[in-house]
């Protein structure tokens, strides 16, 4: 088990090569919860996510025999890049595996940062497998993502900074996949400030820490599919287990729809981006009742690296969910004028049209009827209900679409 004096070694061995992220309050936030919150972004490393401090602070300590081996690591994304990266700066050969379902932005990266990539396996454990196949095979130095005491002083670092620039904090909230980061983390914050609460943050779909400690014992779980590919482990390490058992106060399980939600007001309200397992702390302090009223809170944003595509989805469902997007099917006579009087029904009731769609052959038409669907860009549910409430007394017959 690691101390202090080690997550303090680490942080002088890495700090010409990773960032000493900013920890800036939240006042959006601080309001909507109820509390004083401080955001440290991690996500501002140059590889998006903290894991690099692990990673460069066990491939700083590998003796020159070592480095001539070159090193392989399995990982979801963000370990990948660490290692891709820095071993790149320090000429060491890496191979990295990563699952076949890795978002595309963390593979092509991790291919940019010079690591040849090998796609295997549906999950990290299937990676982490193959990738001791390599290490075995090659006579590699295996660079493990989070049971490794090296890696675990590194991801400490972050709790580091966090006591050293607030001192004052009354909780710390911290994402949990392999247990890497949160013990290193707890590690440092509970020696220096011992009455600080630090919560652990799971996804539901695989809460192998949570259960690991409510059992006693590692427990391996099934796969679970989630937007948090980040934290989404089987199974802890024997290290980081230990050491969550020993500093950490709770840890709790959100789900992906409440990490999407998290990841949309990071977005509009901190004009930050974070991925999956980087908004888990935040979507707990949004829907957990974890008792930080006046409390200064810091959630720990551990990682950005998000697939576009992803963005946008959770963007178009968050906008639906809050009403600032709608579908509307409206059945109308089927006569010269009649859309455009409905469009400006629309206008003046100020919605925003996006799409307009006709249908005349629903049997649900009689042939004088034609059915206009719209999809329109509006300021909430109130505005919503007043627009279709506007085009009922207008006389036309007008639904909202389940999207």
């Amino acid at each position: 088990m690691i101390t202090i004096d080690d997550i303090r070694a680490a942080q002088k061995r890495i700090a010409n090569g990773v960032q000493r992220t900013p920890m800036p309050r939240s006042d959006a936030l601080s309001d909507q919860c109820d509390c004083h919150v401080y955001v440290k972004l991690e996500n501002l490393q140059r590889t998006g996510s903290f894991k690099e401090r692990g990673a460069l602070n066990k491939l700083l300590q590998l003796s020159p025999a070592e480095r001539l081996l070159g090193v392989v690591a399995a990982s979801a994304g963000n370990h990948a890049q660490g290692v891709a990266y820095h071993a790149r700066r320090l000429g060491i050969q890496a191979t990295i595996v990563m699952p076949e379902n890795s978002p595309l932005v963390k593979v092509r990266s991790t291919r940019d940062f010079g690591a040849e990539v090998i796609l295997f396996g549906e999950n990290y454990d299937a990676a982490y497998v193959h990738a001791q196949k390599i290490k075995n095979e090659q006579n590699r130095i295996l660079i493990h993502a989070f049971d490794d005491l090296e890696i675990i002083a590194g991801q400490g670092t972050v709790g580091l900074e966090i006591i050293e620039e607030f001192p004052t904090v009354d909780a710390v909230i911290i994402p949990i996949g392999g247990g890497g980061l949160i013990s290193g983390s707890a590690c440092a914050i509970k020696t220096l400030h011992p009455n600080v609460r630090v919560i652990g943050v799971n996804i539901a779909a695989s809460p192998a820490m949570k259960r690991a400690i409510e059992v006693g014992h590692i427990i391996e779980l099934p796969a679970g599919r989630t937007i948090c590919e980040g934290i989404s482990v089987r199974q802890v390490g024997e290290l980081s287990f230990a050491m969550t058992k020993r500093f950490v106060d709770d840890i709790v399980t959100v789900d992906d729809e409440e990490v999407a939600n998290a990841i949309l007001q990071l977005l509009e309200k901190e004009k930050t981006v974070a991925e999956g397992a980087g908004a888990a702390p935040m979507a707990a302090l949004l829907y957990r009742s974890l008792e930080l009223a006046g409390k200064n809170v810091v959630i720990c944003l551990s990682g950005g690296n998000i697939n576009v595509n992803l963005i946008s989805r959770i963007i178009e469902r968050g906008l639906i969910k809050d009403g600032r997007r709608v579908q509307l099917k409206v059945v109308i006579p089927d006569r010269p004028g009649m859309l455009a009087d409905l469009l400006a029904h629309v206008a003046q009731a100020s919605a925003n049209v996006l799409e307009v769609q006709h249908q005349r052959w629903s049997r649900r038409l009689t042939l004088n009827e034609t059915e206009v669907s719209l999809v329109l860009e509006t300021q909430g549910r109130d505005h919503v209900d007043s627009l279709i409430q506007q085009l009922e007394k207008a006389g036309l017959v007008a639904s909202e679409v389940e999207v």
